[in-house]
């Protein structure tokens, strides 16, 4: 496997959210990678990057949210870096409780749990790794 940089800045319109699938697309083919992985990095992803340009940057055009990928044999990284004032990602509601069962958002950082390998927040909350294996 080459190592090969791909990276993605988008400015902070929810219209930008949509970027996310090519770039995952991209990504699939540059790092070969098996496409069984391709819905939960999708969904993965576009959550972060979502909760980025929305709640991290307010939606604000004028800051921006940036995707690094690191791949290795092993695994695969992305980082999602807004520029917003940051958040306790521990500090969040319980989506599966009755008292949020029907709430409509929410759900973004218990998806990403669920279905990534690893999710680790630095930075204050404005930056996010999404970690999966690839063995």
């Amino acid at each position: 496997m080459t190592q090969i940089a791909l990276n993605l800045t988008l400015l902070s319109h929810p219209k930008n959210i949509a970027e996310v699938e090519p770039y995952i697309t991209e990504v699939i083919k540059k790092y070969e990678i098996n496409q069984e992985l391709y819905g939960n990095m999708l969904i993965t992803l576009t959550e972060a990057v979502s909760n980025a340009i929305i709640h991290g940057n307010c939606a604000k055009a004028n800051k921006k949210v940036s995707i690094s990928t690191d791949c290795s044999p092993k695994k695969i990284q992305f980082t999602v870096q807004d520029e917003g004032s940051g958040f306790d990602p521990d500090n969040l509601p319980d989506p599966t409780s009755p008292e949020n069962i029907l709430s409509p958002g929410g759900r973004g950082v218990f998806l990403m749990r669920q279905l990534s390998d690893s999710v680790t927040y630095c930075d204050s909350g404005r930056s996010v790794t999404l970690e999966f294996s690839l063995q």
